[in-house]
């Protein structure tokens, strides 16, 4: 028998091989649902035991949790006690740091007070110094003062020229070596006449400055006042240069050259910085223009040549003096020897004398011992022989 053939389009499919695979159809599908349902209760068990899972950690969390609770409640704990202890010692450490500083801020107050008051004592001292400066000052000022009328005065001003200069003489040289206002042959007088040694020449210091040219040229306030100025100093220094070398340079009488003192520092610089020329003739003319220090080292060398001359004068005095010198030292090289002598007599006569004695002595010990040599036979018969005359009286 035939299997009915079932008609699709074209196709001719036979009714047993339709409902076969109808059959493998329902048991392919019958497999996937099983599976399916496998599947889906393998994934809610597997879910259940994510879940038992999660909830054990969780559990084991809680209980974690839980623990560190406890030890943080113990910790804390601790921590406060030791929190409060040291709470104590830090209130103890602070109170003993401001007990500390207090004491440091005392000590450091009172060497400040200390230091403050030596500083003010020291300050009233240096006020006290600074007001004795004071003082001084105010009286220099009015010695300045005194001295600014002193030199506005001629008569004055030549007399404070006058002292400077002979100050200056009679600390570098001798008396017997300068002279102050003499009267020269030509009836005239200078302020000094210095005598250097070997010539009688004496050489003349005049102190008359003529000042008045040059505190003119210092006021000047334009160039034309200082023109003016400076025409007079030229004209006042050529005029005294001149009377110096017609009433003071007297030949055979006096040197061939005469100094011209400045009594200031300053005015000489001016004199060589604004007037060379007049400097120049002062020269030509045989007139050394001098300050206080130049004249100072003048009156050194001039010290130096009376110093020579009076040595190469007591010269012969000097070599007499140094022959008694030589006989008095052989006089006493000869009395050193004679000394010498009887020292080393002395020194001989007390070997002699430590000699002796140390023999009485070694004997001494000998007869106090009773310690007697066969030597000594001989010493006791001569003793014997020298005593017999008196041992015979004796008897």
């Amino acid at each position: 028998m035939r299997d009915p053939v079932l008609l699709f389009g074209s196709y001719a499919i036979p009714f047993g091989q339709l409902m076969t695979g109808i059959a493998a159809s329902c048991l392919v599908l019958l497999a996937v649902l099983f599976v399916l349902l496998l599947r889906s209760r393998r994934d809610r068990a597997f879910e259940a035991a994510i879940a038992a899972e999660r909830a054990r950690e969780m559990d084991d969390k809680m209980a974690e949790l839980t623990r560190i609770q406890a030890e943080m409640t113990g910790r804390m704990q601790t921590i406060a006690e030791v929190f409060g202890s040291r709470q104590s010692d830090f209130v103890r450490l602070i109170s003993e740091r401001i007990d500390g500083l207090q004491h440091r801020v005392g000590q450091g107050l009172e060497a400040t007070t200390r230091h403050q008051t030596e500083n003010l004592s020291k300050l009233n001292e240096r006020l006290a110094v600074i007001d004795a400066a004071q003082r001084n000052l105010k009286d220099l000022t009015g010695e300045i003062v005194g001295l600014k009328d002193v030199l506005s005065n001629k008569q004055s001003r030549g007399a404070y020229g006058q002292g400077r200069m002979e100050a200056i003489i009679r600390d570098g040289l001798p008396g017997g070596a300068f002279e102050f206002q003499p009267t020269l042959s030509n009836r005239t007088r200078p302020d000094c006449l210095v005598r250097l040694p070997g010539d009688a020449r004496g050489l003349v210091v005049d102190a008359k400055f003529p000042l008045e040219g040059f505190t003119v040229f210092r006021n000047a306030r334009d160039e034309e006042g200082r023109a003016k100025a400076a025409a007079r100093v030229r004209n006042d220094m050529l005029v005294h240069v001149k009377d110096i070398a017609e009433k003071y340079l007297i030949p055979g009488e006096t040197q061939d050259i005469a100094m011209m003192f400045v009594p200031a520092e300053s005015i000489y610089a001016d004199l060589s910085e604004h007037f060379e020329d007049i400097v120049q003739k002062a020269h030509r003319a045989r007139v050394v223009i001098v300050s206080p220090s130049l004249l100072a080292l003048a009156i050194q060398v001039m010290q130096s040549l009376v110093r020579d001359a009076r040595i190469r004068e007591e010269a012969h005095v000097i070599q007499v003096e140094v022959q008694k010198l030589l006989e008095d030292v052989e006089r006493l090289d000869g009395r050193v020897a004679k000394l010498d002598a009887h020292f080393r007599q002395a020194q001989d006569d007390v070997s002699q004398i430590r000699i002796s004695t140390e023999k009485i002595v070694k004997r001494g010990q000998k007869i106090e011992t009773l310690e007697f040599e066969q030597a000594d036979s001989s010493a006791r018969a001569e003793w014997l022989r020298l005593h017999a005359p008196s041992l015979r009286a004796v008897e």
